[in-house]
Parts: C-alpha cells; sequence; structure tokens
C-alpha cells in the first residue's frame, strides 16, 4: 500500500485525507439513520396509551424528547395539547424543521467530498504530466522520472474516482433516506395530532 502511495506522489495525500473524511462521514450517518433510532414504528401507540392512562407530564415530555428525533417532535407538539389544532401543528413544524436540519448534517461534506475528488484525480494527474515533460525539457529523457511521472498521473485519477464513485452513491442513499424519513415522521405527527383531537380513532 505504501508503494502505492509512494508511486503516486505527495498530490495522493489530498486524496488520501477525503477519503477518511468520506469513510467517517459514512459510517457515523450509518449508525444515525436507522429507522428504529430516528422513527421507531411503534412511539405513536405507545404514546397515546400512555396519554390516555397518564396524560401529559414533565416527565412524559422528557423522556419523549430524548427518546428519538420523533419523540422530540411529539413532544414539541403536546407542550401545546390544550391549543388549537393549528398551533399544534405549528408547533411541531417548527421542531420537524430542526429535525430535518440535523438528519442533513454532514452531507452537504460527503456530497463535496464526492465532487472534489476527480478533480483532486485531476490535479494529480496534471502534475504527473508535468513531471513528464519536465523530465523530457531536461537533459535527457529519464525511464526513471517518465515512469514516476506516468504513475503519479494514472495512480491520482484512479484514486479520485475510487474516492468519488462511494461517496456519491452513499451521498445520494443519505438524501434519498432523510426525504423518506422526514415523511413519516410528518405522518406520525399529524396521526397524533388528529388523534389528540378526536379527529381520528386511535
Amino acid at each position: 500500500m505504501f508503494a502505492i502511495v509512494e508511486a503516486a506522489g505527495w498530490p495522493i495525500w489530498f486524496l488520501i485525507f477525503a477519503s477518511i473524511i468520506a469513510v467517517g462521514l459514512i459510517t457515523e450517518r450509518l449508525l444515525y439513520l436507522r429507522v428504529s433510532r430516528v422513527s421507531p414504528p411503534t412511539l405513536l401507540d405507545e404514546v397515546i396509551k400512555e396519554l390516555k392512562q397518564r396524560g401529559v407530564s414533565d416527565g412524559m415530555l422528557s423522556k419523549l424528547t430524548k427518546h428519538s428525533p420523533l419523540g422530540g417532535i411529539f413532544a414539541a407538539g403536546l407542550k401545546n395539547i390544550k391549543s388549537p389544532p393549528e398551533i399544534m401543528k405549528e408547533s411541531i413544524e417548527e421542531a420537524g424543521r430542526a429535525t430535518t436540519h440535523d438528519l442533513e448534517r454532514f452531507l452537504t461534506t460527503l456530497g463535496t467530498i464526492a465532487s472534489i475528488s476527480p478533480l483532486l484525480g485531476l490535479f494529480g494527474t496534471l502534475v504527473g504530466m508535468i513531471e513528464i515533460f519536465g523530465a523530457q525539457a531536461g537533459a535527457g529523457n529519464s525511464p526513471a522520472i517518465l515512469a514516476h511521472g506516468i504513475s503519479v498521473a494514472l495512480y491520482n485519477t484512479a484514486f479520485g474516482l475510487i474516492v468519488a464513485i462511494p461517496s456519491m452513491i452513499f451521498y445520494r442513499h443519505f438524501r434519498a433516506q432523510v426525504d423518506s424519513l422526514t415523511i413519516e415522521m410528518e405522518q406520525q405527527a399529524i396521526k397524533l395530532v388528529e388523534i389528540v383531537h378526536g379527529q381520528r380513532k386511535g
């Protein structure tokens, strides 16, 4: 592995740094954006059951807020349970926007890495080409210098694509997952409002 890095020249270190960040972000988002963690399927039923048994309490709201992102949205709505449905929905929408922002965290960085990695690979390719032409302009054509220039050019191009392709795939996947989770949480929150105000049976 070190031999490949050495053959690729100093421009490869930018791509290695980008790949480490990308792997870290992908791992973190895979762990964070799980349906069971963000929008637990049974949470609405549990909240309705507790509402019927004990009603809204500070302990219940605190527990919901810490439970999951969906729980935080429910807690925001239940704080205004005595208000009209419109007020309750507004508080839920505000909490939903903040939650969506948290779900999208780091995705811009991952998308940027996916976009700039081929450019970093191209930069390394240009450095390799400059070394090749510099060797030809010098005293004699050294095969070793030519080979090194070609290695720098090809390795950087390949590694740029190796970093960019998975980053773009996961970026698209996470964007779709955030959209899906946002819609699911919105539907669950609307159900809660309608059940609380007697517009829907629990």
